[in-house]
């Protein structure tokens, strides 16, 4: 039996909510609206019941905040402000990748091809981010299977790595290109096979629609991408 994805906000919504979070947070005063990103990613998380997804990311941003605002104070000196500096920065990463993490998940090549050509987006451009939502998780699931091997034959692990560095890359990255290759091909003529050459336009078995999960989520995002515009920015 095919394994169905979950159901999440409109591909279009998501979309959106992406770029103006990562546009938020990553903007001068933005970690104070890293609390309501994660807030919003957690929340998407739990609507498509990824509970792994929905503890790790408030488990990770409570630990880069010990790491980069507690240890400084208890324990001052060069490493820990690095330290803060670098968390300052992954915090903030942190509920971008969740909000993207949700749109993977939820989102399939076709699903995305057809909320892209609700936009009118030229198919020269919305072709090339329907194959990496496909492309990705193909490369992921091929390099489980190298490393699998690789355990197998006693190839792997953090001894194997220390003694021969270069001779570990090479057994791992050689099936790496050679399997990204196959699945270039398989995924070419696969394109080829579903018309997205052609210059008819293809049906669509579920048309994107938005719904009250996506204004709920677009009206939270807004107010804090306006939120971010109007207010001042905190002094150092």
């Amino acid at each position: 039996m095919a394994r169905t994805r979950p159901v999440g906000l409109d591909p279009r919504t998501a979309l959106v909510l992406l770029l103006l979070v990562g546009a938020t947070v990553s903007g001068t005063g933005g970690l104070r609206y890293v609390p309501a990103a994660l807030l919003l990613a957690t929340v998407l998380a739990l609507g498509e019941r990824a509970w792994r997804r929905a503890l790790t990311l408030p488990l990770t941003a409570v630990v880069l905040w010990a790491a980069g605002w507690v240890l400084p104070l208890w324990w001052t000196n060069p490493l820990t402000a690095i330290l803060s500096l670098v968390c300052t920065y992954l915090i903030r990463f942190v509920a971008v990748i969740g909000i993207g993490a949700h749109l993977v998940a939820t989102t399939s090549p076709t699903r995305l091809s057809a909320a892209l050509r609700a936009w009118r987006v030229p198919r020269s451009l919305s072709v090339t981010p329907a194959v990496m939502l496909r492309f990705f998780p193909l490369v992921a699931g091929e390099a489980r299977a190298v490393l699998d091997a690789m355990r197998l034959r006693g190839l792997a692990g953090p001894g194997g790595v220390l003694r021969q560095p270069v001779l570990s890359l090479e057994r791992f990255i050689v099936p790496m290109i050679a399997a990204s290759l196959r699945a270039s091909e398989d995924l070419s003529a696969s394109a080829i096979l579903r018309g997205l050459g052609s210059r008819r336009t293809p049906s669509t078995v579920q048309p994107p629609r938005f719904g009250t999960a996506d204004l709920a989520a677009m009206l939270l995002v807004l107010a804090l991408a306006v939120a971010a515009v109007r207010l001042p920015a905190p002094l150092a």
